[in-house]
């Protein structure tokens, strides 16, 4: 019995490639990616020994041991973990601006979020983190683009007044915004865009499916603008300006 396909699958996930950056890497249609995992299709043997020298396995492994087979823990997933310990580095969960939409249904799908490309960063202390692109002008200075990499915030009590979050919400789906909590109204938080042409907006609570605490921004060094110190000095006051009448408001 063969466990080619199954394997194939298994590594495929292992490193967080969809099958389309599979199918580029072993230089096949992503057709066949699919008819190997679902062993409608036999991979060939030039296929096999580039799986074999991505992952630094033997042909017998690849296709006569069942790499998922449970043994306390499965070869490859031993391999890594070996490796994260080592490194001290934290997977995260990568979520392109493509894939933004999906996840509105698949955030809790672990199907789904198998699909997601994973990176680390070996600064991060120990916990859940995920990393969404942002798009747009309303978090300027911040620029579209960049990659917000958040630690999961598992209670509303958790939010800090003022600071940045993403936020996965019902009707609004992924925003990066400022949260002010509510005093008077426990079930309702203010979203709040850096640039003050954007106007803040009240959430309701039950509407907020994630919370994201933003821990580090991404983004390419030819994104970062230069800014008039007067137009900046502005619109730092405009922001205080608008946080302080909400505070109040709220208050």
């Amino acid at each position: 019995m063969s466990y080619a396909g199954k394997n194939l699958r298994y590594l495929r996930k292992l490193r967080g490639w969809t099958q389309e950056e599979f199918a580029n890497k072993l230089d096949v249609k992503r057709s066949l990616i699919g008819a190997y995992e679902e062993e409608r299709a036999e991979p060939k043997l030039e296929v096999l020994e580039t799986l074999c020298n991505i992952f630094k396995l033997s042909l017998d492994e690849l296709i006569l041991k069942d790499l998922t087979a449970p043994k306390g823990t499965s070869f490859m997933e031993q391999r890594r973990k070996l490796k994260m310990v080592s490194s001290g580095s934290v997977e995260i969960q990568f979520v392109p601006l493509k894939a933004t939409a999906g996840y509105m249904s698949g955030y809790a799908d672990p199907d789904f979020l198998d699909e997601l490309n994973t990176f680390t960063l070996p600064m991060l202390a120990p916990g859940q983190y995920r990393a969404f692109e942002i798009i747009g002008d309303s978090m300027l200075p911040t620029p579209s683009g960049s990659v917000i990499v958040g630690e999961r915030v598992e209670d509303m009590e958790e939010v800090k007044n003022s600071n940045t979050y993403v936020v996965l919400s019902k009707n609004d789906g992924v925003v990066y915004k400022r949260v002010l909590k509510n005093n008077r109204s426990k079930n309702k938080i203010t979203l709040v865009s850096d640039n003050p042409v954007y106007e803040p907006y009240t959430v309701n609570s039950d509407e907020v499916l994630e919370l994201w605490k933003a821990v580090y921004i991404l983004q390419k060094a030819n994104m970062i603008q230069r800014w008039d110190v007067n137009s900046l000095a502005g619109m730092v006051n405009n922001l205080q300006e608008q946080v302080s009448s909400l505070q109040k408001k709220i208050n």
